[in-house]
């Protein structure tokens, strides 16, 4: 069954091979339709080749393209497993969602069928990157990812800050990524091979505690690149320049899930190193509390969900470096469906805004647009981690799993916690802001509910908000049985095994999402003027965290104003003076030599025979005199 799964990346690739080449032949809803078309069918044949592992049966299998790269072992040949499997589930059927929505958003672009086309490339890209073979493939989908999400964040290039933006994520992940090279290129050292089968079997003969960690902490580099973790996530917020769809699928489906995927792949490297792990986790856990306090006080609904996916993200490094791989994933599927869910919702709001992504010029949008206000509520109430929606589960899973690893993860444990806190709050509030109270609009805007094209994928991303935990309750163990084959052989963090810690627990992380929820529409049901005096209580620090502690600034000060400079010297010195002026010398020295000799060459027989005569005279006088 699972022969034609190179069909689900073939489909959307195929979508954006054709709007590339005829889409301006296309009148504009129609290449929407087939580019999500495509993406849709990669969904149903992903499903189609899914459904012996959600059975209980079937076995993971390679399946070979061609030949690549066969002396490294880096052929085109994809792995077929569960955890590649729902990967390819997430990405294509939260993807095909966000397509279609995009049909509507997009309306009226000039360069509708492009957009489409770099939107298909990039499903089909992250596509290669989950369900590559090796190592080697696996990198070829992660740099192309990172090409996709150039085209689409800097899409609007005519705006001098999209431009910027997509220029930044750009360099900030080819920073990461130096540091995944030089991992793989530690792993081919040690096994001769980048494929996966190659690897993980003789790990635990071949492989030793210090080059496992120095291996695990190279990944790791390249991890905090692509899924925006502390020191390498300022590129994500400035994202938000591109369109909004953009943001849903880097957000919820593609790109930044990267990093936890490489991770959670990488497992049986990672089984050898704790102290990489410990490191991953403490990354994400540091990550987790830092982007929620500066989501507290942003004014842009996008930044706000920005932070809120970066924490998010923390959250999902907190589970996978305590070893508790099944609960980072299927964090990382539950944030899908309400992260996708919010951004949607947020685009459908500035889209009724005429652009507008202020949120104190917003409020009492709900009597306006009261389906999108209903299903972002769903998606809030789903981040914050109110039971029974999807996000309470995979959160609490995550949350037990560091308590029961004890020692050090006691402390990342309070710090998820809390950061669980900050989420309800920060998302209480911007719900509040958008769709309470009364209008703060200017006079000019005219607020509607969006088309049914772009409501209708709400609806769906709501839905699976509210059942998409189920899968892997306490009472039935289904996600951790169908990722069972992928993970054979590591082990997997646990969550207590005793009611009462976890019913503890559980009331804990109940009493935070309803503390910080309450605590959110409390602040921000009043009157503006009250819930202003009420940030500006909290100066100055209420200003450091809308300027996201001025870590933008820091690094232009210390790392991109002395490159700039080092870079204007070179140009000067070494370019100019040195390669020029080289250039410049043998020029000169060139363009003197011919002048010299340009007498030689007058075009009159008489002297071309004048001086072959001469010639002959020299010669006849050398030989007469050399005897």
């Amino acid at each position: 069954m699972a022969d034609f799964v190179w069909l689900v990346i073939a489909l959307p690739l195929a979508g954006a091979v054709f709007l590339h080449f005829f889409g301006k032949y296309v009148k504009e809803p129609l290449s929407g339709w087939m580019a999500s078309a495509a993406i849709g069918g990669a969904f149903v044949l992903a499903a189609i080749a899914a459904v012996p592992f959600i059975q209980g049966g079937g076995e993971p299998v390679t399946i070979s393209l061609w030949e690549w790269m066969p002396a490294i072992g880096a052929n085109f040949e994809l792995l077929w497993d569960p955890l590649a499997a729902l990967m390819a589930l997430i990405v294509t059927g939260v993807g095909t969602l966000i397509h279609v929505f995009a049909i509507g958003y997009m309306h009226g672009d000039e360069r509708f069928h492009r957009f489409f086309t770099n939107l298909n490339l990039f499903a089909a890209s992250m596509l290669t990157l989950v369900l590559a073979g090796n190592y080697a493939m696996l990198f070829l989908g992660w740099e192309l990812v990172g090409l996709c999400s150039y085209l689409l964040i800097g899409f609007w290039y005519t705006r001098t800050t999209a431009s910027a933006a997509a220029k930044k994520a750009f360099i900030v992940n080819r920073i990461g990524d130096f540091g995944f090279m030089i991992g793989l290129m530690l792993v081919f050292t040690v096994f001769g091979t980048l494929s996966f089968a190659g690897i993980f079997e003789r790990a635990g003969q071949e492989l030793t505690s210090g080059m496992a960690t120095a291996i695990g902490l190279l990944f790791l580099v390249g991890a905090t690149g692509k899924s925006a973790q502390i020191p390498l996530y300022v590129w994500l917020p400035d994202a938000m320049e591109g369109p909004t769809p953009v943001s849903a699928l880097i957000h919820a489906a593609t790109m930044v899930t990267a990093g936890v995927y490489v991770i959670a792949r990488s497992a049986p490297i990672y089984e050898f190193t704790p102290v990489a792990s410990t490191v991953v986790a403490s990354v994400g856990a540091l990550t987790a509390i830092w982007a929620a306090s500066i989501a507290l006080a942003q004014r842009d609904i996008k930044k706000v969900l920005a932070y809120s996916t970066i924490s998010q993200l923390g959250f999902m490094f907190l589970a996978i470096g305590a070893r508790a791989y099944v609960a980072g994933v299927f964090h990382l599927m539950t944030h899908a469906f309400f992260k996708a869910l919010l951004f949607l919702g947020a685009g459908s709001v500035i889209h009724a805004m005429s652009d507008e992504q202020d949120m104190h010029r917003m409020g009492g949008l709900m009597r306006k647009m009261p389906l999108t206000a209903t299903t972002m509520a769903i998606g809030a109430l789903a981040l914050a981690g109110i039971p029974p929606l999807a996000g309470f589960w995979s959160k609490d899973e995550i949350l037990a799993a560091d308590f029961a690893r004890g020692g050090w993860f006691y402390v990342l444990w309070i710090i998820g916690l809390v950061t669980a806190l900050l989420t309800a709050f920060y998302i209480a509030r911007l719900w509040v802001l958008v769709f309470y109270g009364e209008p703060r609009w200017q006079e000019d805007a005219h607020p509607h509910e969006s088309p049914r094209v772009m409501t209708l994928p709400l609806i769906a991303l709501a839905f699976l908000s509210v059942v998409g935990g189920l899968v892997n309750t306490p009472f039935r163990l289904g996600l951790e049985h169908f990722l069972e084959p992928s993970f054979e052989g590591v082990h997997i963090q646990e969550a207590p095994t005793d009611w009462l810690t976890l019913g503890i627990l559980a009331a804990l992380s109940i009493l935070a999402a309803v503390v910080g929820v309450g605590a959110g529409v409390l602040a921000y049901r009043r009157p503006p003027e009250r819930w202003r005096r009420f940030e500006e209580s909290f100066e100055p620090l209420w200003g450091t965290w809308e300027l996201a502690y001025g870590v933008d600034d820091l690094y232009g000060r210390t790392l991109v104003l002395p490159g700039r400079r080092l870079a204007e010297a070179a140009a000067f010195s070494v370019d100019a003076k040195g390669v020029d002026g080289a250039v410049n010398g043998v020029g000169r020295l060139v363009r003197g030599a011919g002048d010299w000799a340009r007498p030689l060459q007058t075009g009159f027989v008489r002297n071309y025979g004048v001086l072959f005569l001469a010639g002959a005279l020299v010669v006849v006088v050398w030989l007469v005199a050399s005897g």
